[in-house]
């Protein structure tokens, strides 16, 4: 049986995939296959494929010239693909895109202002090219002031702000229509400490609701402000998951150091005993208490296993601590493996080429 709901703008769907006359469809927000861009003889963006659904911070995650933007461009009918497909809200990027762009906001790298422009001016400016009915245009310019925190400047002209605030009225622009997704590219770009901690903030709060898709290079910033991660390198994805899950992926096993206070001899005859251990290393013994750092099976819960062990032989726990990859282990893991495997390729060809000549 089909059900029915409401979107983030009280327009009807049908839970099957469906569209309405009102617009999108279900949670599934963008879906793309195989999308593929070259620029001359180089691959941009090289038959990349995922999905984003509502309610997602999804960071788009990779070094200069990875292909982030261009993928976003593409996304926002700004470019053309070479090959594959892609649908937003709903919407087919190649036949539907003036669906697409009612659906989506958009903040480039350089928001799109007019510096001549009052504040007020701009937002009630965007309000006219967003097409929304007069009766609706106050309240929407409203409702942005105080979701991007614009109270202390609507007065000003936007050649008279700050950078921070240039990316927060950059940001409100893009949110003026209300828009189920969000598609930002490195957001954060060009700004003081502060106003990156301000901007994360209004990224999460944003997302709670809606999909966001923000680009960045800045390792910190997928961290800080991402329930899901994508890596992008040389075109490719090459990680899709939670941080932690990358992060588990890139280890390949556990890592727990513990510290016991119980007898050296006892407590190494049981770590030999257990079958999720493929290593242990004494690290020290300082007054009785012997550590250890363990090296187990990845997804053995190794932390509460040990924990079970220490309880059963009456021993005392002074340490267990689970150590994880961070974010930057993972990122030079997949990027530089990446790397190297393009290289080895191009050798490949080229002493192919050399051979026929």
């Amino acid at each position: 049986m089909t059900k029915t709901g409401t979107n983030l703008k009280g327009n009807r769907f049908f839970d099957n995939g469906e569209k309405t006359s009102a617009g999108p469809v279900n949670k599934k927000m963008i879906e793309v296959r195989e999308l593929t861009k070259s620029y001359g003889p180089t691959v941009a963006v090289n038959k990349v494929s995922f999905e984003a659904h509502a309610g997602e911070v999804l960071g788009f995650l990779g070094p200069n010239g990875a292909g982030k933007t261009t993928t976003m461009r593409i996304l926002t009918c700004y470019l053309a693909a070479d090959a594959g497909s892609a649908t937003v809200a709903g919407y087919d990027i190649f036949q539907e895109s003036i669906e697409v762009r009612k659906r989506i906001g958009y903040l480039p790298e350089s928001a799109p202002l007019y510096t001549d422009m009052g504040v007020l001016e701009y937002l009630n400016f965007m309000t006219q090219v967003r097409q929304l009915p007069k009766s609706e245009r106050k309240a929407r310019i409203r409702s942005v002031i105080d979701t991007c925190g614009l109270e202390d400047v609507i007065q000003k002209d936007i050649g008279e702000l700050s950078k921070g605030y240039r990316q927060r009225l950059g940001l409100a622009q893009s949110l003026i229509h209300d828009p189920p997704i969000l598609i930002l590219d490195e957001p954060t770009s060009g700004l003081d400490p502060n106003q990156i901690i301000e901007i994360r903030n209004l990224i999460r709060n944003i997302g709670q609701e809606k999909l966001v898709l923000f680009s960045t290079h800045i390792l910190s910033e997928v961290s800080a402000t991402c329930t899901r991660i994508l890596i992008i390198n040389n075109g490719k994805i090459v990680a899709n998951g939670t941080p932690d899950e990358l992060a588990s992926q890139a280890k390949g096993e556990e890592i727990v150091h513990i510290a016991i206070r119980g007898t050296q001899a006892a407590v190494e005859s049981e770590l030999d005993e257990l079958d999720f251990i493929s290593q242990w290393t004494h690290v020290d013994t300082t007054d009785g208490i012997v550590g250890y750092q363990i090296n187990a099976a990845q997804d053995s819960n190794a932390a509460e296993a040990l924990f079970h062990v220490v309880v059963k032989n009456g021993w005392s726990l002074t340490e267990l601590r689970q150590e994880s990859a961070d974010l930057e282990d993972v990122f030079l893991n997949l990027t530089d493996k990446e790397q190297t495997h393009v290289q080895n390729q191009q050798s490949a060809e080229q002493a192919d080429d050399n051979n026929d000549a």
